[in-house]
């Protein structure tokens, strides 16, 4: 028998948790799926984690992680992924908003060489306010990555074993695990998913994300494309300073010789139009300055490149989590 593990981060979201274990076993009861459900309480305080025990009390197959305080979803899912037993992985979010109705879907996906399928939320009930910002976002990704989805941060993914043993995500990451699967050769692909409206409460998330978003995309794009050759980055940018450092001397040098040849040419202080011509080009004396800086700076790089390829060579894998659990329920291991 087929057996799924369901990943199901929680942040104060105690009125939907009974409906959404109720759907869930609905839809393993009928295409006869084994399942483990994991509620991550990630530091809930509208009373998420004794419900979470009642859910767990009634239900063998629910298994509860609490945190001590809010870690953040990455943190939420790397708990979940780190227990996991099942041969496929789910997640999704506790709001009721994704569906569990469409795992069949991404099994039949699976069924043709995927590895991770992510869902895609065409048709949001979300405000403008953040529907718009997040396609920006999406087609921000697509560019930096290679890897086009039209929707990166669906929180309803389906995963191979396989996937979760070699992805390790902390921060805000949790955006980009299709990236970073992608990344190592792993086959990703998406589908068309059902995006419900929210029932119980409010988002828990602000447009700050979009900016913390963003930087965490420059991280990835560096760790992906990178990540093993720190120097082809840092040695590009050195020898691109490197030259620029060199146009600005030079350019510093011939204007310096043309300024002596108009105040010593022909032409006499009393024209006007010398005069100007020799004020403007002694305006030029700060390229020296600029130029002496990224000649600096472009060996300051390369030697950064140099110590970045060292750490990669001679790094190795540590552990430690990013996040502190304060107790669990039914946990096998």
């Amino acid at each position: 028998m087929m057996k799924l593990s369901l990943i199901i981060p929680v942040f104060n979201e105690k009125e939907s948790l009974p409906e959404l274990l109720r759907e869930i076993e609905e839809v393993c009861a009928v295409y006869g799926y084994a399942k483990e459900v994991f509620f991550v309480d990630d530091g809930s305080t509208d009373g998420s984690w004794e419900v979470i025990q009642n859910l767990a009390g009634a239900c063998a197959d629910v298994r509860g992680i609490r945190f001590r305080r809010n870690f953040g979803k990455a943190a939420a899912l790397q708990a979940g992924f780190e227990r996991v037993t099942g041969d496929f992985v789910f997640t999704m979010d506790a709001d009721l908003q994704d569906d569990p109705a469409e795992i069949p879907n991404f099994l039949a996906k699976m069924a043709e060489g995927y590895d991770l399928v992510s869902g895609w939320k065409k048709n949001r009930h979300d405000p403008w306010h953040k529907v718009g910002p997040s396609r920006v976002f999406n087609r921000m990704v697509n560019l930096l990555s290679g890897l086009t989805l039209h929707d990166h941060n669906c929180g309803l993914k389906c995963y191979r074993a396989a996937v979760l043993k070699e992805i390790r995500i902390y921060g805000e990451f949790h955006r980009f695990i299709p990236t970073l699967a992608s990344a190592r050769g792993f086959r990703v692909c998406e589908v068309v998913v059902q995006h419900r409206a929210r029932q119980f409460g409010r988002s828990k998330y602000g447009m700050a994300r979009f900016l913390k978003g963003f930087l965490d995309l420059l991280t990835v794009t560096l760790l992906t494309r990178f990540g093993q050759r720190p120097l082809h980055l840092l040695g590009g940018a050195a020898l691109f300073s490197l030259l620029f450092g060199i146009l600005c001397c030079v350019v510093l040098f011939w204007s310096n010789q043309l300024v002596l040849w108009l105040w010593n040419g022909s032409l006499g202080p009393h024209d006007f139009l010398a005069i100007m011509m020799v004020y403007g080009m002694s305006l030029l004396s700060w390229l020296g300055t600029v130029g002496n800086f990224f000649i600096q700076f472009s060996g300051m790089l390369f030697v950064g490149g140099l110590v970045g390829e060292l750490v990669v060579s001679n790094s190795q894998s540590h552990g430690g989590a990013n996040y502190s659990i304060q107790e669990t329920i039914s946990m096998e291991r």
